[in-house]
């Protein structure tokens, strides 16, 4: 098998507000969008917004997502706050830190209870550096 993408689909209430939400706070591209989906490009990664309701999601699975992370990976964490605090007016979560296990990082709230994980990789400490195994 070879594997072409893969990517994270997320069901949304306001696909158009969600979609919103990720060009403006991470500078998305939209490569798709109707009312019902958005598919969104940033380099070479991808992000789907799908309307919960909609007839391709078995019905027994239409629920807005519940206990989601999305967590990206920036060259400069400091700017990333500074810029979706001040100009953004978005409130972390989570308040810019410093974490023993190799991140710099803050937490801001996302539509549909979805989770922004802004993260600078920092040098780990002494207890957690035997964890990595890839460099």
């Amino acid at each position: 098998m070879s594997v072409t993408s893969l990517y994270p689909v997320l069901m949304s209430r306001d696909v158009t507000a969600a979609a919103a939400f990720y060009r403006t706070a991470l500078g998305f591209e939209t490569t798709f969008e109707i009312d019902w989906y958005a598919s969104l490009r940033l380099g070479s990664f991808e992000l789907a917004l799908l309307d919960y309701q909609h007839a391709t999601v078995p019905p027994e699975y239409r629920a807005l997502p519940q206990g989601v992370l999305v967590n990206v990976e920036v060259d400069d964490v400091d700017q990333v706050h500074d810029r979706l605090t001040t100009t953004a007016g978005l409130q972390p979560v989570l308040s810019l830190r410093d974490e023993d296990f190799g991140q710099r990082h803050f937490i801001v709230p996302a539509p549909d209870g979805v989770l922004l994980d802004v993260i600078q990789p920092i040098a780990p400490s002494a207890e957690f550096a035997g964890a990595y195994t890839l460099a």
